[in-house]
């Protein structure tokens, strides 16, 4: 970065330090950045060091709350599926067992521990956030091809509504189309 050039970085601003790798801005200093960066964890690196590579830029505000920077931290760690949130399946359904019954009485049934079965939902959930995520900043991709493409990504939350029983929390449960 040029000094003349040198653009102040927003805490949310995505780098990548040539020693550390990827990084996120999380705290500004009078001479430094504060940066997480994925694998060293919190490092402080100097404004005008030269082979900082700034991969987005986001414009600095004056003063942030810590509630506002930590959101930006969560949003780019999903972003880059980064972050392995801890979702609780609902306290009747541990150690339960899900049974595919099949209508032909003769053929045998499928019994499957409904752990491994709500972690695969999970996983297609966090999948989705990801896919989500990508096609949303994908520069390649016209804005009207983002919507249409967004609103089947959201059916297929619709469609997985049916599993929200699973769930231990609200806050966890699929959600497609709201209703006006």
């Amino acid at each position: 970065m040029e000094e003349e050039n040198q653009t102040l970085l927003g805490i949310g601003s995505r780098v990548k330090h040539p020693a550390y790798g990827p990084g996120v801005v999380i705290g500004l200093d009078v001479a430094a950045y504060r940066v997480c960066f994925m694998t060293y964890g919190i490092k402080n690196v100097g404004k005008n060091f030269e082979n900082l590579e700034i991969i987005e830029a986001l414009p600095a505000k004056e003063s942030i709350s810590f509630n506002e920077a930590e959101e930006s931290l969560i949003k780019i760690l999903r972003t880059f599926g980064m972050i392995n949130e801890s979702v609780n399946i609902g306290d009747k359904w541990k150690s339960g067992k899900l049974v595919l019954q099949p209508a032909d009485a003769s053929q045998k049934s499928k019994d499957i521990p409904i752990d491994t079965f709500f972690h695969k939902i999970v996983m297609v959930r966090d999948r989705l956030r990801v896919l989500e995520a990508k096609l949303n900043s994908n520069k390649a991709i016209t804005e009207a091809d983002k919507v249409e493409l967004q609103q089947y990504i959201t059916r297929v939350y619709g469609s997985l509504t049916t599993f929200n029983v699973l769930f231990k929390y609200k806050e966890d449960h699929f959600v497609g189309e709201k209703t006006k």
